[in-house]
């Protein structure tokens, strides 16, 4: 299997438009690990690990987002995989 982990910056108006807990739920369905968190500069950070083209999948989600959302831009980097709760979570 190819995993791969990615750490994201969601920019845009992705906070109190249920952005985490949206990305929570995709990345479950599409059976990827990681965490979802919102940070001081409005920003949402995703990190998530799993079979590459299930996590290329979540990476495209996360271009939109939910329909409340208005991303405007995503920053990502790819990071080594490592030992990782088989869950996504909210933090």
């Amino acid at each position: 299997m190819d995993t791969l982990r990615v750490r994201l910056s969601v920019r845009g108006r992705v906070q109190g438009v249920w952005f985490r807990g949206s990305a929570c739920e995709e990345a479950r369905r599409l059976r990827v690990a990681g965490w979802a968190r919102n940070l001081a500069d409005g920003s949402v950070e995703v990190v998530a690990q799993g079979p590459r083209a299930a996590v290329e999948l979540l990476v495209a989600w996360c271009h939109h987002g939910p329909s409340a959302a208005r991303v405007t831009g995503v920053n990502r980097s790819e990071e080594i995989p490592r030992e990782e709760p088989a869950d996504f979570r909210v933090l």
